[in-house]
């Protein structure tokens, strides 16, 4: 399959954390900004060290990059790098998640995120035409009260955050611990997604369907282990944002052709497909998109397919939705 074509196929990438978008070379700027000094004496030498034995292998030192994120320039310098790289890539629109604790217990204050990520993502709708939305992730690690006190600290942001999530460490951290924070941002209106089935069981799925009452599942690819489970995926078409390649690199998989991404397509499961950590975990939706033509021998049809699912469930507005279905339906094969 021509790799422009895949380029050029209308994409919205649904799973991203944009702190995991921050390259080797970008730290090394951002920490040369505000005079911190890394742990590595170069980008190269940073970009040697992801090779990752688990999850908790990767967020150690995917935390440890944040440390260069200090200002609002930071964060929007963050963001837009990722924009101009997902416009290269024909993301169209994406929904990105930061994770405001990671920065408050640094001393960041919420309002220097809120402010660089959102003139951040203003100015790539009218720079490179990609739209995008605000997910707001809370780390299952820390303390659910914690996450609660921030959920209301960011009243004033309400307006501008499209859902309120969960991420970091599955496992030890089922979904019933943050009961009470799900069920505020329900009271406040706010939707809700979390990451569930990537290393924790497929009881961490329907944990997140029934006590987090979520509208879209993050990863979900151990749900294959229960058939009924499978069953209520399908029937409800819950959207479920795999990341091949970030399944790869954690192990999930010892390679991608092992991946049972085929056998959820095949069970009739709402899949879209997502870089969630690109600088960590092989590059962007079009290296995600090659990953998966190479091992599982996909056409443009079933491209085009999980590209709709992604147009689909993103959280954007209708009239952007049906632009942006209108420009799949008529891209040229």
């Amino acid at each position: 399959m021509n790799n422009n074509w895949l380029i050029g196929l209308p994409k919205a990438e649904l799973h991203l954390h944009i702190e995991g978008t921050l390259t080797p070379e970008q730290q090394f700027e951002l920490a040369k900004r505000n005079g911190i000094t890394l742990a590595y004496d170069s980008a190269q030498s940073l970009r040697a060290a992801y090779e990752f034995d688990d999850l908790s292998a990767f967020l150690a030192l995917y935390y440890q990059g944040m440390d260069v994120l200090i200002t609002q320039d930071d964060f929007y310098d963050l963001a837009m790098a990722y924009f101009e790289r997902a416009a290269a890539d024909g993301v169209r629109h994406a929904d990105i998640s930061f994770d405001p604790q990671a920065h408050l217990a640094r001393g960041v204050a919420l309002d220097t995120c809120f402010d660089g990520l959102l003139t951040a993502m203003r100015d790539a709708r009218a720079q490179f035409d990609v739209t995008s939305a605000l997910i707001m992730s809370f780390m299952r690690d820390r303390d659910a009260d914690e996450a609660l006190e921030v959920l209301e600290d960011a009243a004033p942001w309400y307006g501008e955050i499209a859902a309120i999530g969960l991420d970091s460490a599955e496992v030890g951290n089922p979904p019933e611990k943050f009961r009470e924070v799900f069920a505020r941002a329900c009271e406040l209106g706010l939707p809700r997604v979390a990451h569930a089935g990537e290393e924790g069981g497929p009881d961490y799925v329907t944990g997140a369907l029934d006590i987090l009452d979520v509208c879209r599942i993050d990863h979900g690819v151990r749900a294959m282990e229960d058939a009924d489970l499978v069953d209520r995926l399908r029937d409800s078409q819950m959207p479920l944002t795999v990341c091949p390649l970030s399944n790869v690199y954690l192990k999930g998989v010892a390679r991608l052709e092992d991946h049972n991404l085929p056998d959820m397509i095949a069970a009739g499961l709402n899949v879209n497909i997502n870089s969630d950590d690109p600088a960590y975990f092989g590059g962007g939706m079009v290296n995600n998109f090659l990953a998966c033509v190479a091992a599982f021998d996909w056409d443009q049809a079933t491209c085009r397919t999980i590209a709709g699912n992604g147009l689909r469930e993103a959280f954007m507005s209708d009239a952007r939705r049906e632009t942006l279905l209108a420009a799949l339906a008529d891209y040229a094969d």
